[in-house]
């Protein structure tokens, strides 16, 4: 489980294929892998993966982790895409005694929208997504989402997308700040909305 607090941005050493799963080496601070274990999970741009191996570097500055992600995973979300020297968003796993400034984010991905706009006013940035109706029930206005593993608020909403409003801040933590008009961004869903919502559904047909 994740908060979607980014805490760094993380870049593709390498992306390879061996035995058809993909092998994917990030270079990372060394700070954000102090007491990391094997296997332990670290959010990637918002999906989960299981760390299989790491190295820490000289005085432990910068260090490299490393990551097999299977094609489920490169079919769902825009990791398929990476390629050397391309910038992630990167989150430890939420532990106890961790604030919680976020939302609670699985690290699930449920779907890929698509950027379509990009709107900047003053220190202000606005982003549009265009969403398939079949996700697009799930995103509420001032409800949760978390877009590349980053926990944002959801402005308006219409007919093909939602808005999101990012501050300097986010822009300067996230990938998203490097995001331009037609990126493929991961999307998960707010759980609590993704389960009202099919519970109610589910309660409606079976008394219809």
């Amino acid at each position: 489980m994740f908060t979607g607090i980014v805490q760094t941005q993380a870049t593709v050493i390498s992306v390879s294929e061996v035995e058809g799963i993909k092998k994917l080496v990030l270079s990372v601070p060394g700070q954000y892998l102090q007491r990391l274990d094997l296997g332990a999970s670290i959010s990637i741009n918002g999906c989960c993966l299981t760390v299989v191996h790491f190295e820490l570097g000289i005085r432990d500055v910068v260090g490299q982790v490393y990551f097999d992600v299977i094609d489920e995973t490169l079919r769902l979300t825009n990791l398929g895409r990476l390629i050397q020297g391309k910038k992630v968003n990167f989150e430890r796993s939420l532990s106890f005694g961790t604030e919680l400034g976020g939302h609670i984010v699985s690290g699930h991905i449920h779907t890929i929208a698509i950027l379509t706009d990009i709107n900047y006013s003053g220190d202000n940035c606005n982003f549009k997504f265009n969403l398939e109706p079949k996700w697009l029930k799930y995103v509420v206005h001032k409800g949760f989402i978390s877009i590349n593993g980053a926990s944002l608020t959801v402005g308006d909403v219409d007919e093909t997308g939602f808005y999101v409003h990012l501050i300097p801040e986010t822009l300067k933590i996230t990938n998203l700040g490097k995001a331009i008009i037609h990126d493929l961004i991961n999307i998960e869903v707010d759980q609590q909305t993704y389960t009202i919502i099919n519970t109610v559904e589910r309660y409606m047909k079976n008394n219809a």
